[in-house]
C-alpha cells in the first residue's frame, strides 16, 4: 500500500518537475463529464484524450458533475484513464456518485469542491431497482482494483457498492459510502476542497499555464443533432417512405435515394457512438430481404413478409438502445419508450401519409418536375405493340403467379402482362386495361 501511495505521489508530481526543468508553459486540457455515463460520453472521453495526445497536452482535468450511469461504458472511461501516460485529475463539482466515483478514483487526484460528494456506487437497473449480485460483484471487482492502482484504501472503495460491508468508523451494514468533500479528504479519497481550476494548477505548483476547454467539433454536433429521437423519428418516415414511392415510381430514382440517405444518417450517429451493434444492423437488413423474398418471389403477404417486418422495426428500436444482446438491465425506461415512440410514429405517419398523401404527392408540381412524364406513345413511333388493341377489355385468367409480371391466358393463348404493383396468384381472374407495348396490362377481377 505503502508503494503505491509513494509511486502515485511521484507520478502526480512528474508534470511540476518537467515544466520546471524546462522552464515552459503548462498546457492543460479541460474537458467535462456533466451527464450520464453511456456511449456518448464514451465516445466524449476517448476523443479528449486523443486530443490530449495529439497536441501534446501536460495535464488533463476532468470536471465531474453525474450521478452516474452504465457500468461497461464507465469501465471503459477508467480503463483509459488508467492507461493514459500523463496525468489526470478529476474536479468533482458538486456529484460523482455510481459510476462517477469509478471514473474518480481512476485519476491521479481527485479534488472536490465545497458541498460535493462521492460514492453511492451500488449497480441499480434502467428502473432504479438494484441490480442482481454478479453486477454487484462486478463493480465491487473494478472498484477495489482501480483504488488499489491508485494508492486508495480498496475496502471503502468496495463499500461505497456493497452495503455489506463494514469499515470500522466509517461506515455500517446496510448503507454504502458516501462521502461529503471533507471526510473523502479524511480518508483518502480527496486531495484538496478547491473550487477553480485555477486553483488546482496553483496547488500543483504550476504557475505558468494555459488552459485550452476541450470543445467537439463540429461533426461529433451533428451526430449528437441525428441522435434525437424525434430527428431519428423523421429518418425513419424518410426511409419507409423512399421505399414506397420507389416502388410506385419505379425508375425516377429520387425516392430511393432519398430513403439510402435517411438510412445512412439513422445508422452511422448510432454506430460512431457506440449505441448500434454490428448484429442489430445485419437484423435490420435481414429485416428487408425477407420483405423483399415476399415482395418479389412469394406471392401474396405471408410469413416473410410479416416476419421481415417485424424484423425490421424490431432493430430500428433496438439500434437505438445501449441493450447488451438484447440485454435491458441497465436500458433506462425512458429511453426505451422513446425509442419505440419513434419507430411507431413513424410507421403510423407512413400509413397516413399512404393513405392521404400518395396520390396527391405524385400528381403535386414538385414531383412532376423530378419524374418523367411523358409517354411513348405508339403513334409517335416510340414503341411497337406486340398485341392488338383490341385485347383491351377482355377478360381471361393468371397463367402464372404475376409479382408483378408473369403470364396471362385470353381465350385458349397466353400472352406477357404485368399488374400495376399488386400480386396476382395463378388462376386468378383478370381483365385487360391496357396495352403496353410488349406487354399486357391487367388487373384481378
Amino acid at each position: 500500500m505503502k508503494s503505491n501511495i509513494l509511486k502515485v505521489l511521484l507520478f502526480s508530481l512528474l508534470p511540476l518537475f518537467f515544466i520546471t526543468a524546462n522552464d515552459k508553459e503548462a498546457k492543460v486540457l479541460v474537458g467535462e463529464i456533466k451527464s450520464n455515463i453511456d456511449p456518448r460520453t464514451n465516445r466524449y472521453s476517448k476523443l479528449l484524450l486523443d486530443e490530449a495526445s495529439e497536441k501534446d497536452f501536460d495535464i488533463i482535468i476532468i470536471e465531474m458533475d453525474t450521478y452516474g450511469g452504465a457500468v461497461n461504458d464507465a469501465d471503459d472511461i477508467r480503463t483509459r484513464i488508467l492507461d493514459f501516460d500523463k496525468p489526470i485529475y478529476v474536479w468533482i463539482n458538486k456529484d460523482a456518485a455510481s459510476a462517477g466515483a469509478l471514473i474518480s478514483i481512476a485519476s491521479d487526484s481527485i479534488y472536490m469542491s465545497s458541498g460535493a460528494s462521492i460514492g453511492a456506487a451500488t449497480v441499480v437497473t434502467g428502473d432504479g431497482t438494484q441490480a442482481p449480485d454478479k453486477y454487484q460483484s462486478y463493480m465491487r471487482s473494478i472498484m477495489r482494483s482501480t483504488a488499489e492502482a491508485k494508492g486508495r484504501d480498496p475496502k471503502i472503495a468496495e463499500a461505497m457498492v456493497d452495503e455489506d460491508i463494514e469499515v470500522d468508523s466509517i461506515s455500517t451494514e446496510g448503507k454504502v459510502i458516501t462521502f461529503s468533500t471533507k471526510e473523502a479528504i479524511k480518508f483518502g479519497f480527496c486531495d484538496a476542497e478547491l473550487n477553480s481550476i485555477e486553483e488546482i494548477l496553483e496547488r500543483q505548483g504550476i504557475k505558468t499555464y494555459s488552459i485550452t476547454k476541450y470543445e467537439l467539433d463540429s461533426t461529433e454536433d451533428i451526430i449528437s443533432f441525428f441522435l434525437n429521437p424525434v430527428v431519428s423519428s423523421v429518418l425513419i418516415l424518410l426511409i419507409l417512405g423512399g421505399l414506397y414511392f420507389e416502388m410506385q415510381t419505379p425508375g425516377v430514382g429520387f425516392p430511393i435515394i432519398a430513403s439510402i440517405s435517411a438510412l445512412v444518417l439513422y445508422l452511422v450517429p448510432y454506430y460512431l457512438t457506440g449505441v448500434a451493434e454490428n448484429w442489430e444492423i445485419l437484423l435490420f437488413f435481414i429485416g428487408i430481404i425477407f420483405i423483399a423474398l415476399e415482395v418479389f418471389v412469394i406471392p401474396g403477404f405471408g410469413i416473410f413478409g410479416i416476419t421481415g417486418l417485424f424484423t425490421s422495426l424490431s432493430s430500428l428500436i433496438l439500434i437505438m438502445l445501449n441493450n447488451d444482446m438484447l440485454d435491458f438491465t441497465f436500458v433506462l425506461s425512458n429511453d426505451l419508450i422513446a425509442s419505440s415512440l419513434s419507430v411507431f410514429i413513424s410507421v403510423f405517419s407512413f400509413g397516413l401519409l399512404v393513405l392521404f398523401g400518395g396520390i396527391k404527392l405524385t400528381n403535386s408540381e414538385t414531383f412532376k418536375k423530378i419524374a418523367l412524364e411523358e409517354t411513348q406513345e405508339t403513334d409517335k413511333g416510340f414503341i411497337s405493340q406486340k398485341y392488338p388493341d383490341d385485347l383491351v377489355g377482355m377478360k381471361g385468367k393468371s397463367f402464372s403467379v404475376l409479382r408483378p409480371s408473369g403470364k396471362v391466358i385470353i381465350q385458349e393463348k397466353i400472352y406477357d402482362a404485368s399488374t400495376s404493383g399488386e400480386f396476382i396468384e395463378k388462376n386468378k381472374n383478370i381483365a385487360v386495361i391496357s396495352n403496353q407495348g410488349s406487354s399486357l396490362k391487367v388487373k384481378k377481377v
